[in-house]
Parts: C-alpha cells; sequence; structure tokens
C-alpha cells in the first residue's frame, strides 16, 4: 500500500470520526435539554400546592405530587448516564482523530 492511499484512509477516518462526533454531540444536547425541563418540573412541584396533573397519551389526569417526582427523578438518572455515556464516546472519537491527524501530519511532512 503506498503512503498515499493510506493518508487518504487516514483522513476518510477522521471525516467519519468528525461526523460521528457531530451526531453525539446533536444527542447530547436534546439529552440535556429534556434534563433541563425535568429539572424545571421539578422546581415546579416543589412550590406548588395544588393537585399536579401529567398528561398520557394527549389525556390529563390528576397525579400524586410524589408519584410524579419519583418519576421524574428516575428519568433524570437515566438521561445522566446517556449523557455520560456521550461525553465518554465523544472523548474516545476526539483522542483517536487527533491521533490521527498527528499520523497524517507527520506523514505529509516527511
Amino acid at each position: 500500500m503506498n503512503i498515499q492511499k493510506e493518508h487518504e484512509e487516514k483522513i476518510e477516518e477522521i471525516q467519519l470520526l468528525e461526523q460521528s462526533l457531530q451526531s453525539l454531540l446533536q444527542q447530547k444536547q436534546r439529552f440535556q435539554n429534556e434534563q433541563i425541563e425535568i429539572e424545571n418540573a421539578l422546581n415546579e412541584l416543589n412550590k406548588t400546592k395544588s393537585k399536579p396533573y401529567k398528561i398520557i397519551n394527549g389525556i390529563m389526569f390528576e397525579a400524586e405530587p410524589e408519584d410524579l417526582k419519583k418519576e421524574l427523578f428516575s428519568k433524570k438518572e437515566v438521561i445522566d448516564i446517556r449523557i455520560k455515556s456521550i461525553n465518554k464516546q465523544e472523548q474516545e472519537k476526539r483522542k483517536k482523530a487527533e491521533i490521527l491527524q498527528k499520523e497524517v501530519l507527520k506523514g505529509i511532512k516527511s
């Protein structure tokens, strides 16, 4: 395999890593937005004195505040885990891309 072909493959791999990173960042942003919504809902639940309502399939039901809090905390935990997982994947992809970039630059200079 000639050096030029090797560099092209590494550049393609870097491009794929960057696309994958973009996708991860979009997912992370969606989860962070959802996390903010959950935190806002929990704050409102703590402030309100009246009975809260929950919407399921377009139908509004009266709900117990403690049940809603448990559900929201559970959702928040799942989202936190997903964000941590995405952060880990993001770090790994960035490191791999950085290594490939250094290899390509080193190959181009020599």
